[in-house]
């Protein structure tokens, strides 16, 4: 599974706001909340996070062993 966790913690480490990221990226609320809830988001998605974050992928998401 993927987990967006890291992207949640680098939010509050980096002090940005999830409203300007909607604004700067495009991204939409939809989009965001997915991700809140470990759902699947595109690589354009984790592409515009990663130009405005100025961070790498792994910055954003884990992989998390099932059981």
């Amino acid at each position: 599974m993927i987990s967006y966790k890291p992207f949640l913690k680098l939010l509050i480490d980096k002090d940005v706001k999830k409203l300007d990221i909607v604004k700067s990226t495009g991204i939409s609320w939809a989009t965001l909340a997915k991700m809140n809830t470990n759902e699947y988001v595109s690589l354009e998605v984790i592409d515009k996070l990663c130009g405005y974050l100025k961070c790498q992928p792994g910055d954003l998401i884990e992989h998390i062993q099932e059981s």
